[in-house]
């Protein structure tokens, strides 16, 4: 990564808010297509809101269980995979690309590679293709987005890892500051991570100041000045977004 990786309370901090409240920071201050970039662009399924957001960086891992040469080949695959695991530093989301998409052959994910895998500093993954085990997964503090859920893991093994990956129709570098919720998730550009935070926590404050209380603040008024009240906070919200940020946020 070309930034400084964020310290554990920034990303302590950004795991306070959901993944579309970090995308309102995130498109203020990036040069990307806020439209077409950085977030899922197929749907996810999180098998575990309940245990709320997570952020970590990328690890990625390519498998295909469909195919017994792959663990013929390489003997070692899974040990090697893990070695590469341990040397990242954490807290990391595994990005799991399943070649045999779109079908579902086998887990990647059970108990056991759950278990393995928040012993290494994971705090949980995104695969494009099947998990099991979910209850003991959810044990374990091991959270999943993925497609579906299947009953065995067939010839599931590493076929290569540490290098770009594609997901949900969201290409992940390893290294990529990783944000996801029950919503999908955002993959930050690396050179976003500094001001994200900041511009997460700004937005939001700017909603909670401006639209939100207008809006609910009903009670007692007609349509004409309940419409007044929330576009003239709709007017504001716009004006600190750009005095902030220098673009565009009206509502």
């Amino acid at each position: 990564m070309n930034t400084p990786r964020l310290s554990h309370a920034d990303l302590l901090q950004l795991k306070r808010w959901n993944t579309p409240t970090i995308y309102n920071g995130w498109e203020q201050i990036t040069k990307r297509d806020a439209s077409a970039a950085g977030f899922n662009l197929e749907e996810t399924r999180d098998f575990m809101p309940q245990m709320g957001p997570m952020v970590g960086y990328a690890v990625t891992v390519v498998f295909e269980p469909s195919k017994s040469e792959h663990p013929e080949k390489n003997p070692r695959a899974w040990s090697e995979y893990r070695e590469y695991v341990a040397s990242v530093p954490g807290p990391k989301i595994v990005i799991v690309q399943d070649l045999d998409k779109p079908r579902v052959i086998g887990a990647f994910w059970g108990e056991v590679n759950s278990n393995i895998h928040r012993a290494l500093g994971c705090v949980g993954t995104i695969i494009d293709g099947a998990i099991r085990d979910v209850d003991e997964m959810t044990n374990a503090g091991f959270k999943a987005l993925a497609r579906r859920l299947c009953v065995g893991h067939a010839f599931s093994c590493p076929v290569s890892w540490g290098s770009e990956v594609e997901v949900f129709g969201r290409k992940v570098q390893p290294g990529q500051l990783i944000h996801a919720d029950k919503h999908g998730f955002l993959a930050v550009p690396s050179e976003d991570e500094p001001r994200l935070l900041e511009a997460a926590r700004f937005m939001d404050a700017n909603e909670c100041e401006t639209l939100i209380p207008a809006a609910r603040d009903s009670a007692g008024k007609s349509s004409a000045e309940v419409l007044a009240a929330i576009n003239a906070a709709g007017q504001k919200f716009g004006e600190n977004a750009r005095a902030k940020f220098g673009r565009k946020g009206e509502w």
